[in-house]
């Protein structure tokens, strides 16, 4: 079990135990793919990111935690091979990269990542790297990202009929059930308290509203839900994912109308259902944009698993 060895050893995780005794790390080396060593301190600041991700998540299941970091440590280890092999698929082929590419490709980053380049800096010292070491780790990703492109993205094209078929073929994911355009206005309860005002603050909502009143701005004055700033807008909800006395008022109220006050233990509602959309199959018209998107995905990852699987077979790759 030397992968939870190494996870082990990256994060320090004492906590983990591995379940079988194994060979220590040659020199720290994790991989070798072709004539480049991929070492554990690679390996840690590509997939550390990852697992304290998954150990957050998971801080109160140890068992989960170790599967799932597992997981991680072999898609994490593959993926930095699979990089390589793009790298190196680059430097046979001849290609050249003009370096104003690449400085603009560095500035671009920067930019979005750190915002400026003294911001930069500091955090490149506090990670022990170099600038010299980032450029290269950036002109690596954009010369990965042209080859992905040049066998991947650049070979997809989907036509009419694999939309129509890919519809057919997934109609109920289509199939929407009764929904309702929604408002609410919510006013909590403070436990052990005498709530009685809240009775009396409701019927005075309901009245200005009843008296012509706008209920979204009613909404943004008085309610106290997490939707206010939007005028209690809910948008379109099914009755069956609100609690029960709320989804049983609502299902008696027309278009336009308003309930009247819906008191629970911790708090009293104000409904208004705006619309009502009847159970319905979205047409293909309003999903092929989507589907188009879905199946281009999906294109994109077979020929991706192709194109890196064609660079392993003529490859040498030994792990450690």
């Amino acid at each position: 079990m030397r992968n939870v060895i190494l996870i082990a050893f990256i994060l320090g995780l004492g906590a983990m135990r591995p379940l079988a005794a194994s060979p220590q790390l040659v020199n720290g080396i994790v991989a070798i793919v072709n004539d480049t060593v991929i070492t554990e301190n690679e390996a840690r600041e590509y997939i550390e990111p990852v697992i304290e991700f998954i150990k957050e998540r998971h801080r109160a299941n140890p068992k989960k935690f170790q599967e799932e970091a597992m997981n991680a440590y072999r898609d994490g280890l593959n993926q930095l091979i699979d990089r390589q092999l793009m790298l190196d698929d680059f430097k046979e082929a001849g290609f050249q990269m003009p370096e104003r590419f690449i400085e603009d490709f560095v500035q671009e980053r920067i930019r979005e990542q750190y915002g400026d380049r003294s911001r930069l800096i500091k955090t490149l010292e506090e990670r022990g790297m170099t600038y010299g070491d980032f450029r290269r780790d950036i002109r690596e990703q954009f010369v990965v990202e042209q080859m992905q492109n040049f066998h991947v993205s650049s070979a997809i094209l989907i036509s009419p009929f694999k939309i129509e078929q890919y519809y057919k073929e997934h109609i109920t994911d289509y199939r929407l059930p009764d929904q309702i355009n929604l408002r609410m206005i919510v006013l909590n309860k403070v436990e052990g308290a005498d709530n009685s005002h809240i009775g009396k603050l409701g019927a005075e909502i309901i009245r200005k509203i009843q008296g012509g009143a706008d209920f979204s701005e009613m909404a943004s004055i008085y309610s106290e839900g997490s939707q206010r700033a939007e005028g209690g807008d809910w948008g379109w909800v099914e009755p069956k994912v609100l609690r029960p006395e709320l989804a049983k008022a609502v299902q008696l109220l027309k278009s336009g109308e308003v309930s009247q006050l819906i008191e629970t233990a911790d708090a009293a509602y104000i409904t208004k259902v705006e619309k009502i959309r009847i159970a319905y199959v979205r047409p293909l018209a309003e999903v092929r944009d989507e589907i188009e998107k879905t199946l281009i995905s999906e294109e994109r990852k077979r020929l991706q698993e192709k194109y890196v699987e064609k660079l392993r077979k003529k490859a040498f790759i030994r792990f450690f």
